[in-house]
């Protein structure tokens, strides 16, 4: 009897995975200031901010990442949810665009390298391309993700 692939095994280099979208609201911005600490002027002032180049608040870039963190997490299946063995690391992660209450985001991703890996519990390291993207169009967020998979 053969033995079932692992997720590992089945994800391709070039695969390819779009989320739903999430739409960024202000309670997210003042509970994640909340939770971070982070009370820069920049996500929690709007009068100060109505009379900045970016016309009114913006969403942490820190909350931006944690929401595609999440909106990755959630566009899973059971089992692939279950082969995360752990989130292994960010590269070349760049704010490219502010994200501003009332955007709708979304994540697109691309597998582009795999690495298998002599490990107790996971059998590689899956490196993947992502990108948050607003309603128009514009790149809010891209980074390099890794993760390792049984």
């Amino acid at each position: 009897m053969s033995e079932r692939e692992s997720v590992f095994e089945r994800t391709a280099v070039g695969g390819r995975v779009t989320t739903q979208g999430r739409t960024v609201t202000g309670a997210d911005v003042t509970n994640f200031a909340g939770v971070s600490g982070d009370f820069n002027h920049l996500h929690t002032d709007a009068e100060s901010m109505a009379d900045s180049g970016f016309g009114e608040r913006i969403a942490h870039g820190a909350l931006v990442f944690s929401m595609m963190t999440g909106l990755l997490w959630q566009s899973r299946s059971k089992e692939e949810r279950d082969a995360v063995v752990a989130f292994y690391g960010v590269d070349r992660l760049r704010f490219r665009a502010p994200t501003f209450i009332g955007d709708t985001i979304h994540v697109e991703l691309e597998v582009t390298e795999k690495e298998p890996r002599d490990h107790p519990v996971g059998n590689g390291v899956v490196t993947y391309d992502a990108e948050v993207v607003k309603g128009d169009g514009t790149v809010v967020l891209s980074c390099e993700l890794r993760s390792l998979l049984a």
